[in-house]
C-alpha cells in the first residue's frame, strides 16, 4: 500500500477501505444507521457532494439531515475501487471510484459512477472522516461541457437592452 510504511498503519488502512466500502453500500440500500455505525464523522467534517453546490459543513448534518440522506438513495448495490491511498501517521486519502446501481432521489435504478476522495484524520485513538468529495464524471466530459458547468450563471446576466448572441448564456 503506497504511503504506509508501518505494518500497523497499514492494516489500519485496509480496514479504513473495507469501512468505506461498507459504509458505502450500507447507504446505497438507504441503510443510514448502518452507515453511520460504520463511518464516524469528524467536527469539522465537510462534503462536497457530486451535485455540486456550497460545501456541506458538519454541524450543517443534523440528526434530521442523516436520516433524508438515507432516504435519497434506495435498493442499491455498491462496488468501490481504490485507485490509490496516501498514510501518514494522523491522516489517510483514499481515492477510490464507486460504482453503484441504486434508485436516487426518487428517480428509477440506474448505473451511478463517481470519482471520490475520501480524508480520515487520527482523533485519539480512531479514525474520522473528515472530507469526503465526489463527483460523476468518471467517464469523461468535454472541455465545452466543463466550461458550461463551470460557468457563473451571473455572467450570463446582461442588461435588460442587451441581448446575447450566443447560446451559451
Amino acid at each position: 500500500m503506497p504511503g504506509t510504511r508501518h505494518p500497523d498503519l497499514a492494516a489500519e488502512v485496509a480496514e479504513l477501505i473495507r469501512h468505506s466500502q461498507q459504509a458505502n453500500a450500507a447507504l446505497m440500500r438507504g441503510d443510514i444507521r448502518q452507515y453511520l455505525a460504520l463511518i464516524t464523522h469528524s467536527d469539522d467534517y465537510t462534503l462536497m457532494s457530486p451535485f455540486g453546490g456550497t460545501p456541506t459543513h458538519g454541524p450543517q448534518i443534523t440528526s434530521e439531515r442523516w436520516e433524508e440522506i438515507g432516504r435519497f438513495f434506495r435498493y442499491g448495490s455498491l462496488t468501490q475501487e481504490l485507485v490509490q491511498s496516501y498514510a501518514s501517521t494522523d491522516m489517510v486519502v483514499l481515492v477510490t471510484i464507486e460504482r453503484a446501481h441504486v434508485q436516487v432521489g426518487g428517480l428509477p435504478a440506474q448505473a451511478w459512477s463517481l470519482r471520490v476522495t475520501l480524508v480520515y484524520r487520527r482523533e485519539g485513538s480512531g479514525w474520522r472522516l473528515a472530507h469526503r468529495h465526489a463527483d460523476p464524471l468518471v467517464n469523461g466530459i468535454s472541455v465545452e461541457h466543463a466550461a458550461a458547468l463551470a460557468r457563473d450563471p451571473e455572467s450570463c446576466a446582461a442588461p435588460e437592452h442587451e441581448i446575447h448572441a450566443s447560446s451559451d448564456c
